[in-house]
């Protein structure tokens, strides 16, 4: 098989660069490049364009760390591996380091680099490439500054809406549930990114208002799925230090029962990057939640706030790990060793557990093999307007570790 990829590998010892060129050029890639030196590697890019560059992290000049530093800032959208003699907690740690910064790493190669490793890194290109792009979203540059007045314009004139994002149970192969994300859809400028706007919500203290807006479009949703024969139930993202309000699980139980929805088919994921002025507060409303029928879910264990005691003392029905322990948790030791304990962790404490940013087959067959109930990402489906999961549903299916659902 040939493959288009053009590749940089960056190596300081002549044979070892050599050693890793034939390996690749035997595995079909036809336009491979060298540098025996971050400097010389980064002028290169500056003059050629590269897919992915298969770097070392022991070198003298720059290391692989201050070499994916630079690249993150100048070069963002490179893909990169590793291939190094490191030890495998330091590849672990270099490739943590790369995807904190936004670059995207494809895998972690233990020198000598084989045959076998660039038979590996050719199909996982060949799999991203097939992967759906995401719709353009607009950063914050291309916007006005974002005032109280412009949101609450935005969510009274639906243009802030919720996008679906499908659960699928690893076991039946079946959506089991959607998650709720708010998406804006700006008149001017088109879709703005969440990680634009969310910020300027938590800051003009537009929280609740979101909440209940998101909560309103999935309960509508719910509904009109219901009258096309499909009981999906929804998740709305809570930001925790609403509990501060002791009234929240009163309001949020009216709006309802108002619309007819089955509390048990409404689940509110607890977000991770907030918390309560009083820990009894949170206690008792996340209580108070699930005394009203609500599913609780932890989402994005592991990381902002979370902790041993509140999972522990806080009611929750469901356990969700955060992508940042999923995503190359098939090949990654040290992501494996957290995903498997956080996925008996809930196990054992009655919970279902659903990972988060799955994006390849070997992630997910490492999670059904692991015994994780529940995946989203985008190997399942990316988020999506209520029309385009309505047509998912009509198909309804879930990947195997060979079939991708698109």
């Amino acid at each position: 098989m040939r493959y288009p990829y053009h590749i940089l590998v960056l190596e300081d010892h002549p044979l070892q660069c050599a050693h890793v060129c034939d390996m690749l050029e035997q595995a079909g890639f036809a336009q491979v490049d060298t540098a025996h030196s971050g400097t010389d590697a980064l002028s290169r890019i500056g003059h050629s364009t590269y897919d992915l560059i298969l770097l070392d992290l022991n070198m003298p000049d720059m290391d692989g760390m201050q070499f994916i530093q630079e690249l993150a800032e100048h070069y963002p959208d490179i893909l990169i591996a590793i291939t190094s003699a490191c030890s495998p907690r330091m590849m672990d740690s270099a490739s943590h380091m790369a995807r904190n910064m936004n670059l995207t790493v494809i895998d972690c190669y233990a020198k000598p680099f084989t045959a076998l490793d660039a038979q590996s890194l050719g199909k996982a290109l060949e799999q991203r490439s097939h992967h759906p792009a995401a719709p353009p979203a607009l950063p914050a540059e291309s916007l006005p500054a974002m005032t109280s007045a412009m949101l609450d314009a935005a969510l009274h004139t639906h243009q802030i809406e919720p996008w679906f994002q499908p659960k699928c149970s690893l076991r039946t192969g079946k959506i089991v549930g959607v998650e709720a994300l708010a998406r804006w859809r700006h008149p001017d400028v088109g879709l703005v990114s969440p990680g634009v706007f969310l910020p300027a919500i938590t800051e003009h203290g537009k929280d609740h208002a979101l909440l209940i807006h998101m909560l309103g479009g999935a309960l509508q949703a719910y509904r009109r799925w219901a009258t096309q024969g499909w009981r999906i139930p929804v998740s709305v993202n809570l930001p925790t230090h609403l509990l501060d309000d002791a009234t929240l699980p009163d309001q949020l139980h009216a709006h309802v029962i108002a619309c007819g929805v089955p509390a048990e088919d409404v689940t509110f994921e607890l977000l991770e990057s907030s918390q309560t002025v009083d820990p009894g507060l949170f206690f008792m409303g996340a209580g108070r939640l699930r005394l009203k029928g609500f599913g609780l879910a932890q989402d994005d264990f592991g990381i902002g706030y979370s902790s041993m005691h509140s999972l522990t003392a806080v009611p929750f029905t469901e356990l969700k790990i955060d992508r940042a322990f999923v995503s190359g948790a098939a090949v990654t030791g040290t992501l494996a060793a957290a995903t498997i304990t956080a996925i008996m962790l809930g196990k054992e404490l009655g919970m279902k557990v659903t990972a988060e940013g799955v994006e390849s087959a070997e992630d997910l067959e490492f999670l059904r093999n692991a015994g994780c109930d529940y995946v989203q990402g985008f190997l399942i489906a990316r988020p999506a307007p209520e029309s385009e999961l309505t047509a998912l549903l009509d198909r309804e299916l879930c990947p195997s570790s060979t079939t991708h659902m698109h």
